[in-house]
């Protein structure tokens, strides 16, 4: 084994968002830093994310869009860290962006950009990187850690731990940092796949893949508008994958697929003014909305149903009777047709797992941490961030403003 290095004082394991975020605050502050990571490529998830332009931030991220056990635990972090400073940090760099939807904002070109600022920012601030280093071993020696690899050993007083949580194994992700604090006795929350396609086993589904609706999904209190599609394993889209957060297994989701139209107002109404199929009524039903700003509006029309899902769902509803004329349909009837459109209710049997997921739910036990500085109370100078801790963001941008916050909060700490 060659000579420990010791000439670091803080090192960070795992060079993805938080990491890099705590690798530059902390060297900001004339800090010998290092900055360790497993992979031979660095930042792949960051690289991947939001269709590869990177969500890399949600303007509107509040403690309200995050779940923990603890819900006031991000509080501090996200305030002393707000998207803003982020924002500030892009236009630095001179990337372009754009605000996609409800406050997530996109680089134009690339995620790329991204992970080439992060770099550059290390490098001015003077941030050593060693990858791919694969530790094996951390222990605490007196107030220092010593950190074992195949071929290294280093010695710090400052270790933070920012190697994410189990989502997405195909790009490295690994239980590390779940396995460091309970050597070091720290409460685990037990991790889950979040922001995960749900799978069903009824072959409607895959009938319909490729099919989409805005839509409205509920559970219990919980509810998203946002599209959701059919895939051939089940269900995914935006709506889906916020509500699989709340989800546990054996619960029954709500699906409106016409939030718009009250489908069964709808159907009464026209009951007395029409004599055609039902079927036929159904398929008629449009949704419209302005296509821009503009004072002279140009409006968007579109029918709801496709022909194809309401051939299904007759096939699957042999009860209603989708030829009959919808004069002479009794309103129970049309009761339940507008319930399977307006109150879906839908019992998933599982999720893609990690595979497909693209956070871990749990970590690290908020409890075990100081929330202002991501420390352990336990263990003086240990340090948990980003998604290894039990603070998990929606979908939007939120995920990423955790871990430059969480980051933050312990590169400042050093």
């Amino acid at each position: 084994m060659s000579k420990t290095i010791d000439k670091y004082k803080i090192i960070i394991i795992g060079a993805g968002a938080a990491g890099f975020m705590a690798a530059i605050t902390a060297a900001q502050k004339g800090i010998n830093t290092l900055l360790l990571d497993a992979s031979e490529k660095i930042g792949e998830k960051i690289r991947i994310s939001g269709g590869g332009r990177c969500n890399f931030t949600n303007i509107g991220a509040s403690h309200e869009n995050y779940l923990s056990q603890n819900k006031n635990f991000c509080r501090s972090a996200l305030s002393k860290y707000k998207a803003e400073k982020f924002i500030d940090l892009v236009e630095k760099h001179g990337i372009s962006y754009h605000e996609k939807k409800l406050g997530q904002l996109f680089c134009d070109d690339s995620s790329q950009e991204i992970i080439t600022m992060l770099f550059k920012e290390a490098h001015q601030a003077g941030v050593e990187i060693y990858n791919p280093v694969k530790i094996k071993t951390v222990k605490k020696d007196g107030e220092n850690f010593l950190l074992e690899s195949s071929n290294q050993s280093f010695k710090c007083q400052k270790l933070i731990i920012a190697t994410g949580g189990l989502s997405i194994p195909k790009i490295g992700a690994s239980d590390f940092a779940h396995r460091i604090a309970k050597e070091f006795n720290l409460n685990i929350i037990p991790p889950r796949p979040a922001l995960v396609p749900f799978t069903l086993e009824d072959d409607f589904f895959t009938s319909q893949s490729g099919l989409s609706f805005d839509a409205e999904v509920k559970l219990g209190k919980i509810s998203f508008r946002e599209n959701i599609l059919f895939t051939h394993k089940g269900l995914s889209g935006p709506a889906i994958l916020q509500i699989s957060s709340y989800w546990q297994e054996g619960e029954t989701i709500t699906i409106n697929l016409a939030p718009e139209i009250d489908i069964y107002e709808h159907l009464v109404k026209v009951k007395t003014q029409e004599k055609k199929k039902i079927k036929n009524i159904i398929k008629e039903i449009e949704f419209s909305k302005p296509s821009n700003k503009d004072i002279k509006r140009k409006i968007d029309r579109k029918f709801i149903f496709p022909e194809q899902y309401l051939e299904k769902l007759a096939e699957q509803n042999p009860d209603i009777d989708f030829e009959q004329s919808i004069a002479e349909a009794s309103n129970k009837s049309l009761k339940s047709l507008a319930n399977l459109l307006n109150n879906w209710q839908v019992k998933p049997n599982g999720t893609e797992g990690y595979a497909k997921a693209e956070v871990t739910l749990g970590g690290v036990d908020t409890k075990e941490l100081d929330s202002k500085t991501m420390e352990a109370k336990k263990v003086p100078g240990l340090y948990f961030i980003g998604e290894a801790v039990d603070v998990t963001g929606w979908l939007g941008g939120y995920n990423f403003q955790w871990a430059w916050a969480s980051g933050f909060a312990a590169g400042s700490a050093g």
